[in-house]
């Protein structure tokens, strides 16, 4: 390998964290291919902290709507002040062990596993993550009741974005 061909790399590294920050990317993967059996497997990814501060974007826009409805109500304000909270930071908050797509349902048209108001048991499959084309079941960490579902049918998520709430 020659030391121009280094520099060349490291020149491409450097652009491809570069495009990572232009573009609000988590990761990028690429794969180079000098000719048979030369080969440069590149992977840029941010580190977890910006990944964890990505959940709470997902997850205020699912409570600012739910609360609007039940607001008139007479306990709109316990109501209201339990929704303002951080789900992620509810003890019963079921994470997202990985970054991909949550799907509600085990396939498309299908009834969803489980509903708000729902029992469940501790490992019962509660939805499922795709990611890098394998389906993930995700279990119940718990045994309890579905209180609220954060994400929708085909949400992308990122690593310990909250999914549900089970009490």
């Amino acid at each position: 390998m020659s030391k121009d061909h280094i520099t060349s790399d490291v020149a491409f590294i450097k652009a491809l964290a570069e495009l990572l920050n232009q573009n609000e990317l988590t990761e990028i993967s690429v794969k180079r291919e000098y000719g048979e059996n030369d080969t440069l497997n590149v992977k840029v990814a941010k580190q977890s902290q910006v990944v964890q501060a990505a959940p709470v974007s997902y997850a205020a826009p699912a409570h600012s709507a739910a609360p609007a409805p039940s607001a008139p109500a007479a306990s709109a304000a316990p109501a209201a002040a339990a929704a303002s909270a951080d789900p992620a930071d509810h003890p019963g908050a079921v994470a997202s062990p990985m970054v991909g797509t949550a799907y509600l349902a085990p396939e498309p048209g299908a009834d969803p596993f489980v509903a708000v108001g729902q029992q469940v048991s501790a490992g019962q499959t509660v939805l499922i993550i795709e990611a890098m084309k394998t389906m993930n079941h995700i279990p119940a960490p718990a045994s309890g009741v579905v209180k609220r579902i954060l994400v929708t049918d085909g949400t992308p998520v990122e690593y310990g974005a909250p999914l549900m709430i089970i009490e």
